[in-house]
C-alpha cells in the first residue's frame, strides 16, 4: 500500500517536473498523469480486495473458533461423565 502511495507521488514529481521543462514536457506530463490516476486506481482496488480478504479470513476464524468451541464442550462432557463412573466405581461396595 505504502509502494503505490510512494508511485503516485513520483508520478507526481515527474509530471510537476516535466511540465516546468517547456511545450514539449506538455504530453510527458499528460503521461504522467495518466499513470498517476491508473496508480491510484489500482491503490483502491488493492485496498478493496485486501479489505474483503480480512472479512473472509475473519468469517472463516469465527466459524472455526465455534467449532472448536463445540467440541471443547463435548469434550468436557465427555470427562464429566467419565468421572461420575469412575466415582461411582471407587464408592461401590466390595
Amino acid at each position: 500500500m505504502r509502494s503505490r502511495l510512494l508511485i503516485v507521488l513520483t508520478a507526481l514529481a515527474v509530471g510537476a517536473t516535466l511540465t516546468a521543462c517547456g511545450k514539449e514536457s506538455s504530453s510527458a506530463a499528460d503521461a504522467a498523469k495518466k499513470a498517476a490516476l491508473e496508480a491510484a486506481d489500482k491503490a483502491k482496488e488493492a485496498a478493496v480486495k485486501a479489505g474483503e480478504a480480512a472479512k473472509e479470513a475473519t468469517k472463516e476464524a469465527a466459524t472455526a473458533t465455534t467449532d472448536a468451541a463445540g467440541k471443547a464442550a463435548d469434550a468436557t462432557k465427555d470427562a464429566a461423565e467419565k468421572a461420575v463412573e469412575a466415582a461411582k466405581a471407587a464408592a461401590a461396595p466390595k
